[in-house]
């Protein structure tokens, strides 16, 4: 009785999991092109939050001032968060463009919200009707805030684009590449669907407007993340604002990939903090469900251990058909967002992915991660 219990829970999880994906795969085919030679009116703020990036601030600046947008119509705001080391006195050497400025966070300003409160007060201290975002470690293409702005249209309150990792020789920055890119398709095929959900804020735009419509980050500032798609969800629920997905490939900003498993570890932990405080209460119960899955496929491993060898079946159905669809979704996302995503890695990508999930979920939930060279509280 205990075993067909089980294998009715397990297929039941499997169903909605199908499900979900399939909502992702259809999302993509909704992604609609935007029109390169539209430029919105509106003046535009770039705002680069940064901590501790003396390697990447420099290459960060000559990206942003390379780019293919008229000076009169955009500001740079790079934003210091307290860095330790030599970051902040290398951009003030700089000899900058007269359209980029340097800020710096006060001491005392919402302590612990971190970047969030860096893009906060950038806000606070930008002249843009239109907010962009984007790290200071990211590279852009010289026509990327062109093409993300593109998009920008009258009725559109949110744009997100996409974010991919640099890959050098080694297999662990081929799998996050590829496990990355999943993140990245299945941020574009929900926002398809019209169910946007996760974003990265080292690619987004939005309207000033509409973040002061939904009161920004003013019931987030006790989370440290969720500068991104929290504001999305928001906006979504909120305004009348539509929320689009860029698929221009200049559009796309590049990154290095985390240099260790560790570094790994604490950012998937970061991502996985947000979850449990969205508003929509039903998308948490749905993330569960999808959670859940995760653990049914390790339960049903050990279940054909010990109980019966039906599980060993379920299990390999189970395993086999999220392989394949999602095999599906990632080859079709990868046409339409990136121009070289090898694909190799997959299998092994699908099997770390089980045990990856499944920790970073519940250490997530748990709380605290290394961020910056700081212990965070969320």
């Amino acid at each position: 009785m205990i075993e067909k219990i089980l294998l009715i829970v397990f297929i039941l999880l499997l169903i909605n999991y199908i499900i979900f994906l399939l909502k992702i795969f259809s999302g993509l085919k909704n992604l609609k092109s935007c029109d390169l030679d539209f430029m919105p009116e509106d003046f535009v703020t770039v705002i680069i939050p940064f901590r501790n990036e003396s390697e990447n601030i420099l290459r960060s600046m000559n990206s942003i001032e390379a780019q293919n947008y008229p000076k009169e119509k955009f500001e740079a705001l790079f934003v210091n968060d307290f860095s330790q080391d030599d970051s902040l006195q290398k951009i003030l050497d700089y000899k900058k463009s007269d359209n980029i400025k340097i800020l710096s966070v006060p001491s005392n300003y919402s302590v612990n919200a971190h970047k969030k409160r860096a893009i906060r007060f950038g806000i606070q201290n930008a002249k843009g009707k239109i907010i962009v975002t984007t790290d200071a470690d990211c590279n852009h293409n010289t026509d990327w805030l062109k093409s993300l702005l593109a998009c920008m249209k009258d009725d559109v309150g949110f744009v997100s684009g996409a974010v991919e990792f640099y890959s050098n020789e080694s297999f662990f920055s081929k799998l996050q590449k590829i496990e990355f890119a999943g993140l990245v398709i299945t941020g574009a095929g929900l926002i398809g669907s019209d169910k946007p959900i996760i974003c990265n804020a080292a690619n987004i735009a939005y309207r000033k407007s509409a973040f002061d419509k939904v009161n920004g980050f003013n019931d987030q500032m006790n989370l440290s993340s969720g500068d991104d798609e929290l504001l999305m969800q928001k906006i979504w629920k909120e305004t009348n604002y539509k929320i689009k997905f860029c698929t221009n490939k200049k559009a796309k900003v590049e990154t290095d990939p985390n240099r260790t498993v560790k570094q790994f570890y604490q950012q998937r932990k970061r991502w996985a903090s947000k979850g449990l405080f969205y508003a929509d209460k039903l998308l948490i119960v749905k993330l569960i469900l999808i959670y859940l899955f995760y653990v049914g496929l390790l339960l049903q491993l050990v279940s054909g251990i010990f109980l019966s060898v039906y599980f060993i079946y379920s299990f390999i159905i189970s395993f086999g058909l999220k392989s394949i669809i999602e095999f599906l979704v990632l080859k079709r996302g990868s046409n339409i967002l990136f121009d070289n995503l090898l694909l190799k890695p997959f299998l092994f990508a699908e099997i770390i992915h089980l045990p990856y999930i499944i920790i970073a979920g519940i250490s997530g939930a748990a709380g605290n991660f290394v961020w910056k060279d700081r212990t965070v509280k969320r």
